[in-house]
């Protein structure tokens, strides 16, 4: 079985860590039975930069429709100061494919990697809403007053609590946590509506409300506690690095955008171009090694997944880390120790 998959390296230490995980990824793909095509796409800062092109529509047809999964760096340039590739490359895939889920796991892979004191067991998953709030980009600014609209459509809301329930209920999970805040803002009580509709229909499950300020508190103070949040684009955006700060940092953190029900997926890592370490050979490649292990699952191989996982849990068990997890191992060391766990 062989998957069709387009990469976008991206910027600053994108193309680093993508560089680190493919081969770590091809050899567990071979391990257990299937193949990546793997199809090289150059759209980036360099590349807006030389022709002014973020996106061609020939290049979303192609995405749309000729490939599997998209596996995507990272993106932002500061010689693009206002991220005009950036927005029209990532956001424009996630609102052009309807990629209304953005899922990111927040798991403790090692005891050390926490700040927390006696943390117990972290893990958990944040349904983001993908494609509504204010990162619709709806607003003006006029002289001294600036607006930004937030979007929140009933069939946008209803989707992604229903998402987050049968998630739950797919993966035996008994707990489901809202998080909006409706008490501040009146819009917010669609989130209240549906959820309080949706939760009707798995009783098995407990849906529970908190607001996002005290939802905040509630991670730092008992994170075990959560098992399935789902929450707005802002919020859940905030959140996930809240949980990624939590469980050891962004150089950890996986991050997947679906649809469920379609084959239109985009993977990235969380942490971003990071262009202060680019091309120090310093970046942490494991949130793109978990990202492909999200992939994974998404076409189909959930114990080559697993495998993925098992690995960098032993990775964290050594000495082979990165800077940014208190090590001193380069990310061509990182990969050199985890490709002998594979």
């Amino acid at each position: 079985m062989k998957h069709r998959v387009a990469v976008i390296a991206g910027d600053g230490i994108g193309p680093e860590v993508i560089a680190a995980a493919i081969p770590i990824l091809d050899r567990v793909a071979a391990k257990h039975g299937f193949s990546l095509a793997w199809e090289r796409l150059p759209y980036s800062a360099d590349h807006y930069l030389r022709t002014k092109e973020t996106l061609p529509d020939a290049a979303f047809r192609h995405l749309r429709d000729d490939v599997d999964a998209i596996f995507l760096g990272a993106l932002g340039d500061p010689r693009v100061p206002g991220n005009e590739h950036a927005r029209d490359i990532l956001l424009g895939l996630r609102f052009k494919l309807d990629l209304y889920v953005n899922f990111r796991p927040v798991e403790l892979l090692h005891p050390d990697l926490t700040p927390l004191r006696n943390p117990g067991a972290i893990d958990f998953v944040i349904f983001r809403e993908n494609t509504e709030g204010q990162y619709t980009g709806r607003g003006r600014s006029s002289g001294d007053e600036h607006i930004a609209e937030e979007v929140n459509t009933g069939t946008g809301v209803e989707r992604i609590i229903r998402a987050a329930f049968e998630w739950a209920n797919a993966h035996g999970k008994t707990r489901v946590t809202m998080s909006d805040k409706s008490n501040a803002i009146p819009t917010h009580r669609v989130w209240q509506d549906q959820f309080k509709a949706i939760a009707k229909e798995y009783s098995a499950i407990t849906a529970e409300h908190r607001y996002v300020d005290a939802l905040a508190l509630e991670l730092v103070r008992d994170p075990q506690r959560f098992q399935v949040i789902v929450t707005n684009n802002l919020y859940g955006d905030i959140l996930s690095d809240l949980g990624a700060g939590l469980v050891g940092g962004l150089g950890i953190a996986a991050s997947a955008n679906l649809h469920p029900g379609s084959r239109h997926a985009l993977f990235e890592p969380v942490h971003g171009s990071a262009p202060a370490i680019a091309g120090t050979g310093t970046a942490n490649p494991v949130a793109a090694v978990l990202t492909g292990g999200l992939m994974f699952e998404h076409l189909g191989h959930p114990v080559a997944a697993a495998e993925l996982k098992q690995a960098v849990r032993s990775l964290l068990a050594s000495s082979a880390r990165t800077p940014d997890l208190g090590g001193d191992a380069s990310t061509a060391a990182v990969v050199s120790a985890l490709g002998s766990l594979v």
